[in-house]
């Protein structure tokens, strides 16, 4: 399949993730255990049957470890600035992760996206921040949501530069095998630290962990693991700026949510979507990393 189609797929996949997690009674560290414990037998079972090579996942199990730990982070941080702050506030500030990326993927492989794919960063971001201003809030609540949803940033930045990197060698499932299965043994002790209940939910709960880990983590992460292989870290942070987007939309139509959107969220919308065509759009043929063993870049 088109590594392009894989991608706009798992971005669509993951437009719902924000808005279903406010549904959710449960605390953040078991919504997070939860949407990736839940995916782990398909993926394990489709890492046996991808017959991975184990010396390229043996060399690169530590900086898989370091990945799945900082998912972890991403995800607990995230969920939780959901209980603070807005929707369209949290998964925006989020999705400032292409700001990050790109700084973290120049310093370390290398990667220094074109002219084109800059004024699409450009664009996206600045569409996102539109949309954020829109939804601003100034209460003390929503400031610590939103320094969640940064951290949220930091870490998932660096959860996908890692990626970048291992996935030149590792196949998709092996690699999402190891790194969803690290995340959710860190959040289970998390939990176990902070005494916070992993079971006894209620019937809606299951049904949020359910859809979360069937659409924005089976399809959406791991399709943009996939996507990894062939398009900076870069550009896949700037395609999954159609996040907020999405989630927004869905956020304004859901009646138990009901955010309607300001005037600039329309208009930071439509800049996000055409930064992401440019970014995505202008990224060349091929891409050369530091020379780790690991090959060349394969658009």
């Amino acid at each position: 399949m088109s590594p392009l189609v894989v991608l706009i797929v798992a971005v669509l996949a993951t437009t719902y993730a924000g808005p279903i997690v406010r549904l959710a009674a449960a605390p953040a560290v078991a919504i997070a255990f939860w949407r990736l414990a839940l995916v782990l037998p398909v993926t394990f079972g489709l890492a046996i049957r991808e017959r991975q090579r184990t010396r390229p996942v043996r060399e690169a199990f530590p900086l898989m470890l370091l990945s799945g730990l900082l998912l972890a982070v991403h995800f607990w941080t995230w969920i939780a600035s959901l209980k603070f702050t807005s929707v369209a506030s949290s998964v925006v500030l989020v999705s400032l992760k292409p700001v990050f990326a790109w700084s973290v993927a120049a310093l370390w492989l290398g990667e220094h996206p074109g002219r084109t794919e800059r004024r699409g960063i450009a664009l996206a971001v600045a569409g996102a921040t539109l949309i954020g201003l829109g939804d601003a809030r100034l209460s003390l609540g929503a400031a610590a949501g939103d320094a969640l949803a940064l951290a949220g940033a930091l870490t998932g930045a660096g959860y996908y530069v890692i990626g970048r990197r291992v996935r030149r060698t590792v196949g998709v499932w092996s690699y999402a095998s190891v790194v969803y299965a690290v995340a959710a043994v860190c959040l289970g002790l998390v939990a176990a630290l902070r005494d916070a209940p992993l079971t006894g939910f209620g019937g809606r709960d299951w049904t949020v962990f359910g859809a979360l880990a069937a659409g924005p983590m089976l399809i959406g992460h791991t399709g943009m693991n996939y996507a990894l292989k062939h398009y900076r870290a870069t550009t896949v942070n700037v395609a999954a700026l159609g996040e907020p987007v999405g989630a927004s939309l869905i956020a304004w139509l859901v009646p138990a949510i009901h955010e309607v959107p300001a005037p600039t969220t329309v208009i930071g919308g439509l800049l996000v979507l055409v930064g992401i065509g440019l970014s995505v759009g202008g990224e060349t043929s091929q891409v050369s990393i530091p020379k780790d063993g690991l090959g060349e870049a394969q658009h």
